[in-house]
């Protein structure tokens, strides 16, 4: 972080306020828990340190891990998600919609009127998918379970999607809400066959064109490669193209309103779950071996066997045991504490609130405290919980905004592999420089967060971080390099600026 801390001890050289006195030493707390409290979420807000209070650090992991913290949303938040169609449409009465639609543009003669009309319709889908990147965003900042938010990111970018491939951006966020969000702390496996129905991830990685005589491979390499084993787990190309048969006929119910017929010989093999639709008529029968073991041709239930054969393969333990310690601990984390993680996903069937109960009770997480870097979602979400602590923001889109300028936009990266775990993603001089120029916006309280979408610019949002939040569990924990920043500050905007762009800050 050696941008930063420059532009942190250039600072020093300017001006200088004096660093303000700790409102209460007995109100302090201890930095061991403070530290693992800022893992636990989007770094601190004041209802996270009086739940920590309240719980202590075991209450607080035990009610986090069995989910057993209420998904209450402050009022103005949850009444501005309400606002949003993409939450509260159905998946399948927007997708008839927009193919309606589409039916529409495609029978006008071509002419102003259409290129209009087609100009309409992609806005109103553009604006579809930013509401799902609001809606992530949303509950990452005030989501009362910050344990499972941070799950529920690393499980987006995991099982990453494309907003501007095909129809996504219109189910990103039926892709967030009842994919991810639902099984973000239970069984691996149930993770893995909810994205694999998902009409989502069908679309992404074509598996809704995967069918006997014309197979498509795709989402069967990214599964065994990105989703489950990873690369050099064993696996043969082979083992690809067999997944990729079991896998034939797992597709997307059509929505043109014509019931499809089929034979009784295979009426009994029909899955339909949502608008997941298994087609025993684009499926191959065939008898296929996947990782040594013979799957007979069955229908879906080649499916289930594939995916209780892979997650039970101590490779998949190891794979993702791996990627939560990169997201939560280390860029390399402690292959000890990657070992302990793997072994109760074994022993657990691929429990991932056991996993995390693993790696949240570890030695290797309170000793890597302050090395964690903090990729862009985590800088702008924990920007905003510490900044304005709690108060309903307005307008999400100037998040969204901040996000697209530093190269991580949610639901936005192209290739299936998700954005990069490690700080060499986001530390470039250009990528900490922008970090700077946010940090800057929010300290300034000219964000525009608190101004309505479509609204006069009324008034700023004017954040003061110097409260007892601070004092108490913030300030205890700062380098001498950062406070002396800090007492060079002119203004209470300079202070904020300074704080959120500190290295103590942007590590976690």
């Amino acid at each position: 972080m050696p941008v930063l801390r420059a532009v942190c001890l250039l600072v020093c050289l300017q001006i200088c306020v004096p660093f303000p006195a700790s409102a209460s030493a007995a109100a302090a707390l201890n930095p061991v828990d403070i530290a693992w409290l800022r893992r636990d979420g989007f770094d601190l807000d004041a209802a996270s340190v009086t739940r920590l209070r309240s719980m202590g650090r075991a209450g607080l992991l035990e009610a986090q891990l069995t989910d057993r913290i209420p998904e209450q949303l402050p009022p103005a938040i949850a009444t501005l998600l309400d606002s949003y169609p993409a939450l509260t449409s159905s998946l399948d009465k927007s997708l008839i919609a927009r193919r309606q639609e589409q039916e529409k543009l495609n029978a006008m003669p071509d002419g102003d009127d259409k290129l209009a009309a087609k100009k309409a319709a992609q806005q109103a889908a553009n604006e579809f998918g930013q509401q799902a990147q609001e809606i992530v965003l949303l509950r990452a900042v005030y989501g009362q379970n910050q344990l499972k938010e941070q799950l529920i990111d690393f499980w987006l970018n995991h099982f990453s999607v494309y907003l501007g491939k095909g129809r996504v951006r219109w189910m990103a966020a039926d892709y967030e809400e009842h994919v991810i969000r639902p099984h973000a702390l239970g069984k691996f496996k149930d993770l893995l066959m909810a994205t694999l129905k998902s009409p989502a991830m069908l679309e992404y990685l074509d598996n809704a064109q995967n069918a006997k005589g014309k197979v498509n491979e795709n989402y069967a390499r990214e599964l065994m490669e990105l989703h489950t084993l990873g690369v050099g787990a064993g696996y043969t190309q082979q083992d690809v193209q067999q997944l990729a048969l079991i896998l034939t006929g797992s597709g997307l119910e059509p929505l043109d309103g014509n019931e499809q017929a089929f034979a009784p010989a295979l009426a009994p093999f029909v899955v339909r779950e949502g608008l997941f639709e298994f087609n025993p008529k684009r499926h191959d029968f065939s008898d296929k071996v996947l990782l040594g073991q013979t799957i007979r041709g069955s229908g879906f239930n080649e499916v289930t066997q594939a995916v209780e054969l892979i997650t039970r393969q101590k490779a998949c333990a190891e794979f993702i045991s791996q990627r939560l310690a990169e997201y939560f601990v280390a860029d390399k984390p402690p292959h000890a504490l990657v070992e302990r993680m793997a072994a109760t996903f074994q022993r657990s069937d691929g429990d991932i609130a056991q996993v995390m109960r693993t790696l949240f009770q570890s030695k290797e997480l309170q000793h890597s405290a302050g090395s964690k870097f903090k990729d862009p979602i985590q800088f702008v979400a924990s920007s905003v919980r510490l900044a304005y602590d709690g108060k309903s923001v307005a307008n999400a889109r100037p998040m969204i905004n901040w996000l697209n300028q530093m190269g991580e936009p949610v639901f936005g990266r192209v290739t299936p592999d998700g954005w990069p775990l490690d700080s060499s993603g986001w530390t470039s001089s250009g990528q900490l420089s922008k970090r700077f120029e946010i940090a800057r916006i929010i300290g300034r309280g000219d964000s525009q967060l608190f101004t309505p979408q479509g609204s006069p610019k009324a008034g700023i949002g004017f954040p003061m971080i110097t409260t007892r939040l601070f004092y108490d569990a913030v300030a205890p924990g700062l380098s001498a390099a950062t406070r002396g920043a800090l007492d060079q500050a002119a203004s209470q905007q300079e202070w904020n600026t300074y704080l959120l762009s500190s290295p103590d800050f942007n590590n976690r």
